[in-house]
């Protein structure tokens, strides 16, 4: 029988910088979707990728001194190695500076040109650069954009513009038909009551102000503006071609079954999105999830706030799976979750470390204590034994109802249950006590078979959120992998298996106050790592001296009283310094670094015991010294405390 397709996305990323564990609980949060369905039997495709062109990107180019592909690339890298790093199994990382994809696009937007779909005008407005948005002056909140609250700007420019107006009526019943279609419903309320029934604007999908952009084919000083670029992706990505070429595969996937994004960007996927598609005469997907986001514990991430996490900094103090169950777990259905170093360690201590983890090393210290690690189900049961089978068979169902409303962290929460379940049956049953009675050795051995065979149907279900973990503890107990038609079942563990003779820590507990004394030094390090180093001169050595040469240099401390540019000199000035109690005229060369106000009223250190020598007419008696910088900068040495004029300097 052939399985059945399951077509889903995530938004692509966009390449201004590296992502934080905000975006990052995106890709993880389609992962866990993507293998419950394939551990579910459907025929999964999973995309993802990065959205590459427009205005801000152009500028963070420039600003880094490189061209956009280049620093695109660069971030486009970065964001496939955090996705790779948090064990995500995508089956395509599509790129919108893909030669094929900007292909595609360049005709899409001829073909709703022709079509009528897209006309020629101007823009004027105000336009928020970070969100590439335009706004009329009633959408701003507090005069910023509604969207992430910066400063907007006066934007006046020639552009194209879709007809959103054409379809709106069209969309609108397919929602008010659809409930499934926008997730959760207060996005589906959002999106009908402030923007689709006020009345919708059509859209500018070009701009002509920066370049970094696919060009329009027939009007090449425009480029095709983001939205229109970035969500066909979901189309061209599968080999979409609007002149009647599309691929096989496309044929096979489209429509999307799941379009998994952030809610601030729900309006670009549940209204943009499925009018571009009824231009294109295309089916709309079948769901839309706006998730909520992961916030900070003070707030929405922000690197101007310096609040910001990120992946690969959690996974070195926490390991992959760690983050991938706190990020999964501690996002509600429609409210936003909060990360913070300090809870992240409580939930590794007390669900990873003293939940899952001590019942598998107690599980497996006791079948090699009691029976060297040979797991037997000798067939005596309990009353306490069918409770605990209850609640293993039906987690499944449980589970599999939570996924199928994408409430990943309840189905989570389930599984865990089953593992909490697991640690009152050691409880109930005591096995320490049942090895103290000869008699009760076959109960005590079924005993341990249970819990054993519970933790591998666990383990099955824990896979698609905690893939690595799933893993190690399937190794450690020597068992297969586990179908889901394999799942209606309770004994499916080989009898007489034997387990791993050392039992794994699979999570180690962790002090939070250490964790965030690391967490700092690490900073205050990398804080390091980024001031400037100070530059260094070089100098051609002169030959050594003695320390009876040295000794015949007088240095003390003047204060220069009054000071004068010399005539006709432009380097030197002309100081009147005292010292001890006589006043010395020392000339000195310094006049392109020093003005002679800003010498009067100085300490300084001064070479006393120079013969006197006549500089421009002027008698100089003494030296003042001097550092030199690379560039011929000159500063003055000045004793660090205060010292009366004459002080010796040793």
């Amino acid at each position: 029988m052939e399985k059945k397709k399951y077509y889903m996305t995530t938004a692509i990323a966009y390449t201004s910088g590296k992502p934080h564990i905000g975006n990052t609980y995106e890709i993880v949060l389609a992962d866990s979707i993507a293998r419950y369905r394939r551990f579910q039997g459907y025929d999964v495709f999973f995309q993802t990728g990065t959205d590459e062109h427009g205005q801000k990107v152009e500028l963070k180019a420039a600003e880094k001194g490189v061209t956009p592909k280049e620093f695109v690339d660069d971030v486009a890298g970065q964001i496939k190695e955090i996705w790779d790093l948090m064990d995500t199994s995508y089956d395509k990382f599509i790129r919108t500076t893909d030669a094929d994809h900007e292909r595609q696009v360049q005709k899409i937007f001829k073909y709703m040109y022709d079509k009528g779909d897209i006309y020629k005008g101007s823009y004027e407005g105000l336009y928020c650069t970070p969100c590439e948005s335009f706004w009329t002056p009633s959408q701003l909140v507090d005069g910023k954009c509604p969207d992430c609250g910066r400063e907007v700007q006066p934007a006046q420019e020639e552009a194209y513009f879709f007809r959103m107006s054409k379809y709106a009526d069209r969309l609108i019943h397919h929602i008010n038909t659809h409930p499934e279609f926008i997730q959760p419903v207060s996005r589906k309320n959002e999106m009908m009551n402030n923007f689709l029934l006020p009345g919708l604007q059509d859209l500018c999908v070009s701009r002509t102000s920066f370049k970094w952009g696919i060009p329009v084919t027939f009007d090449e000083k425009h480029v095709v503006y983001v939205w229109l670029d970035a969500l066909t992706n979901y189309i061209t990505g599968i080999g979409y071609d609007c002149e009647g070429d599309s691929s096989e595969q496309f044929k096979k996937l489209w429509p999307a079954d799941l379009h998994l994004i952030g809610k601030d960007i729900i309006r670009f996927h549940t209204i943009y999105w499925p009018i571009f598609l009824m231009s294109l005469d295309l089916p709309l997907p079948k769901q839309v999830f706006g998730h909520p986001w992961l916030l900070q514990g003070d707030g929405k991430m922000s690197k101007s706030k310096g609040n910001v996490l990120y992946a690969d900094e959690l996974v070195d103090f926490f390991g992959v799976d760690a983050v991938r169950y706190f990020v999964l777990h501690e996002m509600p259905f429609e409210n936003d979750g909060v990360i913070t170093w300090e809870l992240m360690v409580e939930r590794l201590n007390s669900e990873l470390a003293n939940t899952l983890g001590n019942l598998m090393n107690r599980t497996i210290s006791m079948s090699n204590k009691y029976f060297g690690g040979v797991v037997t189900d000798t067939g005596v049961g309990a009353e306490v034994d069918e409770d605990l089978k209850a609640t293993v068979l039906s987690t499944l169902t449980r589970a599999n109802e939570k996924m199928d409303q994408l409430r990943v962290a309840d189905a989570l929460t389930e599984i865990f249950a089953l593992f909490k379940r697991c640690n009152k049956y050691i409880d109930e049953t005591m096995p320490w006590a049942l090895a103290k009675d000869e008699a009760q050795k076959d109960r005590l051995a079924t005993v341990l078979y249970n819990l054993v065979e519970s933790i591998c149907y666990g383990a099955a279900l824990l896979t698609p959120f905690m893939p690595s973990t799933s893993r190690k503890i399937l190794e450690q107990l020597n068992a297969a992998p586990r179908s889901m038609e394999e799942m209606d079942r309770f004994g499916l563990y080989p009898s007489g298996t034997k387990v791993t003779d050392q039992p794994q820590i699979l999570f180690a507990r962790l002090d939070v106050k250490e964790v965030l004394q690391k967490v700092e030094e690490r900073h205050a390090a990398e804080e390091a790592a980024k001031a400037p180093t100070e530059p260094v001169v070089d100098l051609e050595p002169k030959p050594a001296i003695s320390y009876d040469d040295f000794a015949k240099l007088q240095f003390q401390v003047g204060e220069i009283l009054s000071c004068e540019a010399v005539p006709k000199a432009d380097r030197l000035l002309c100081s009147q310094v005292k010292i001890g109690s006589q006043v010395r005229q020392i000339v000195s060369g310094i006049r392109s670094s020093y003005t002679p106000e800003e010498m009067v009223g100085k300490k300084v250190m001064v070479l006393v015991n120079l013969e006197p020598r006549k500089i421009r007419g002027l008698v100089s008696e003494g030296m003042l010294l001097c550092a030199e910088d690379a560039d011929g900068k000159l500063s003055l040495l000045t004793p660090e405390n205060e010292m009366p004029a004459g002080a010796e300097i040793c």
